[in-house]
């Protein structure tokens, strides 16, 4: 199957999209509520097997686990069962230490660019750590921005979320970041060390001066329980929301080319790695985030007759 084509992203900052979508309001009514399945507990493995079997899972969830909860109740307010079955952790990046002392000085950026969720948390780490200096603030999409919500209203006035581009891949942010006239301008890009360099290098084409700091990583969790993994390649769907996520699925697999069951991808970037892994059924959302995201799961499960 080849990748299913999204509709056009809107700019940042439009009206929040309702909780659901019309056909997801269809199916919040379902009465029964799903139980949680994580891939390791204090129960037995035989035990663990027999509520997976009981639960009937129809997907697997696999962020880093304590991450996975909001998307897992989105979709049991629909009746959908999950297998939490990690497949990455972070850890820190070599730049990690500096991005506080960065963030302290007192040359300022124009720009501070956050490309992901994880980018974000760490940033907001570090940014507490210098004092909560003025900082304007550009993120790949609404997802990303959405880990600036918490923030104290105090806060709020020291850091603006000021741009989001048209189409949520690092590419469009790159051309499209707003430059101040013909003067210099500077963008800081705490970035995952796995990232490519396609924003700073875009941006450097466009006269921007960029300092990258790859202040986190993502690697492959340290132990898979083989039986879960097992029931795991019997769930209809697998969602994912990052390339490395994708490539500990496929490395998991023996024969990418001959599971048929699909992945779910919160976005456009993870769907192409998807698909140039050698994965066959894949879907992802016009606008990355969580509802898009729920979206596309359901999109996959009626396509194996499953919601």
């Amino acid at each position: 199957m080849e990748l299913l084509s999204p509709s056009a992203l809107s700019p940042l900052l439009p009206p929040p999209p309702p909780p659901c979508s019309s056909s997801l309001q269809h199916h919040s009514r379902i009465s029964f509520s799903p139980s949680r399945i994580g891939a390791s507990s204090s129960s037995s493995t035989s035990q663990e097997i027999q509520h997976t079997h009981t639960s009937n899972p129809k997907v697997v969830v696999t962020r880093e686990r304590g991450k996975n909860f909001k998307l897992m109740d989105a979709l049991a307010e629909l009746g959908i069962n999950c297998l939490e079955f990690p497949l990455i952790q972070h850890a820190q990046g070599p730049d990690f230490d500096r991005l506080a002392s960065v963030l302290s000085a007192e040359t300022a950026f124009d720009w501070i660019i956050i490309t992901s969720p994880e980018a974000g948390s760490v940033f907001l780490e570090a940014w507490k750590a210098a004092g909560t200096p003025s900082v304007r603030v550009g993120v790949v999409g609404a997802g990303t921005a959405s880990i600036f919500d918490n923030l104290i209203q105090s806060s709020k006035h020291s850091l603006n979320v000021a741009f989001a581009p048209s189409k949520a891949t690092g590419k469009v942010l790159a051309s499209e970041l707003p430059k101040d006239g013909n003067r210099r301008c500077t963008v800081l890009y705490p970035a995952s060390v796995k990232a490519s360099n396609e924003i700073e290098e875009g941006l450097s084409s466009r006269g921007f001066q960029v300092m990258r700091l790859n202040t986190y990583t993502t690697v492959v969790v340290d132990h898979v329980d083989q039986i879960v993994l097992e029931k795991a390649l019997s769930v209809p769907v697998v969602a994912v929301a990052s390339p490395s996520a994708v490539q500990a699925w496929v490395n998991l697999i023996s024969k990418p080319d001959s599971w048929s069951n699909s992945v779910a991808c919160i976005g456009e970037t993870t769907a192409s790695a998807a698909k140039r892994l050698g994965l066959r059924n894949v879907y992802f959302p016009a606008q990355p985030g969580l509802d898009g995201w729920v979206g596309s799961i359901l999109e996959a499960l009626r396509a194996h007759d499953s919601f």
